[in-house]
């Protein structure tokens, strides 16, 4: 009778144990995530000549995180942005991964560029950590699907696809040419140029790279002018197309120029002034001003609310679409969050309007990590992009 009391009175202790021990395990479930808060990390470039990329993007992440966070969080929890810088350069990529997960940071989102991105990738994959939304649109973020990286753009391919059927169909321009860095991302955006034309029986008349990060690009433009293209695809961010296109109309060359998304439409405006007008750029968001968009108005008033003074653009506010996209998973993954539910909350999202219009409406799949497919076309005139959907409005003037 001892014995089987004493056995009875050790369950008893042991179930009491545990239940005053079992929320503090519940809040320790996952890295990153306590009762209150849940930490997301970001490596971007926040230093160095394309740090108006970096900076955006997470400016974009911080302000609907401020909305989600006035209204209580995500289950409760507070969202917190632990920032990283990598300068957009792979060899920093590295340390600002190892710093992110030292810090115990519960999933990653908003990183910025190929380059670096396809260092973070296979990271993420061997770590077994979400990553959401990255400002690339680079293949190989959605070719093989990788279980752990979770893209929301529509990728170069759908971008240099819808410039290069514009060019060709309606415009009639037969002779393209490409202007690329030598890295990653330039030959992301030329493989992306050469299966567009492919699709047309054709290939690009001219191709000519620079280095990357740098504006000495004089014999590029020669190589590719020579060969006297009627449009050239010319890729990199602003730092890098603004003297290329100032360069080539110092010249007299004026082809009609066209560029993908990644080049940050603004500062491209700021840096090349009258040279920008008339380029074609890709979007893979509605314009920031038109606030017939529910989720414009929403970003508007954020950026109003909690960053006074600084001025609505397409990079911070795909920032802010990321953070709507990771949210939404977040709150699809329930109260018990560990990083395979949050993978599998944004898997479950389909053919969800977040407020950009019928066009883009999210739409994910296990076998299917890219949110968006549809871009939007738009054209500098007087330092404004402005959207179209009939090619014959990019014809130079």
């Amino acid at each position: 009778m001892f014995k089987r009391a004493q056995s009875a009175w050790a369950i008893f202790l042991f179930l009491l144990l545990n239940l005053a021990i079992e929320p503090a395990a519940w809040s320790q479930a996952a890295p990153g995530v306590t009762n209150k808060e849940i930490m997301i990390g970001s490596c971007s470039a926040l230093e160095g000549p394309s740090k108006f990329l970096g900076t955006e993007t997470v400016s974009g992440a911080n302000a609907y995180f401020d909305i989600v966070n006035e209204a209580g969080g995500v289950e409760g929890r507070r969202l917190r942005l632990v920032t990283g810088n990598d300068s957009y350069d792979p060899d920093k990529a590295q340390a600002c991964f190892d710093r992110l997960m030292s810090q115990k940071v519960f999933a990653l989102a908003f990183f910025v560029g190929t380059p670096t991105a396809v260092k973070y990738v296979p990271l993420a994959e061997s770590n077994k950590i979400p990553l959401v939304g990255l400002f690339t649109g680079a293949q190989t973020l959605y070719q093989p699907i990788r279980h752990w990286v979770v893209n929301v753009r529509a990728s170069y391919f759908d971008e240099t696809r819808e410039q290069i059927d514009g060019l060709w169909n309606v415009l009639g321009y037969r002779k393209i040419g490409v202007i690329y860095p030598n890295d990653s991302f330039g030959a992301a955006v030329l493989e992306g140029v050469k299966l567009a034309l492919q699709a047309h029986g054709a290939e690009p008349i001219a191709i000519a790279s620079y280095e990357r990060q740098t504006d000495q690009v004089g014999g590029t433009i020669e190589t590719v002018r020579s060969a006297k293209p009627d449009a050239v695809v010319v890729v990199g961010p602003s730092n890098t197309v603004a003297p290329i296109l100032k360069q080539a109309h110092a010249k007299g060359w004026k082809p009609l120029f066209s560029t993908v998304s990644f080049v940050g439409t603004d500062e491209l405006i700021s840096q090349a002034g009258a040279d920008a007008d008339g380029v074609v750029v890709t979007q893979v968001v509605q314009p920031y001003y038109l606030t017939d968009f529910k989720a414009v108005t929403l970003y508007r008033r954020a950026l109003q609310t909690y960053f006074p003074g600084v001025a609505p653009n397409f990079v911070s506010f795909e920032g802010f679409v990321d953070a709507m996209v990771l949210v939404e998973g977040l709150k699809r993954a329930g109260k018990d969050l560990t990083r395979e539910g949050l993978i599998h909350g944004i898997e479950s999202i389909h053919e969800l309007d977040v407020g950009l219009g019928p066009q883009l409406k999210l739409d994910y799949g296990p076998r299917d990590h890219k949110g968006f497919d549809h871009v939007v076309p738009t054209v500098i005139r007087g330092g404004r992009p402005v959207p179209f959907t009939d090619w014959a409005m990019a014809a130079p003037k």
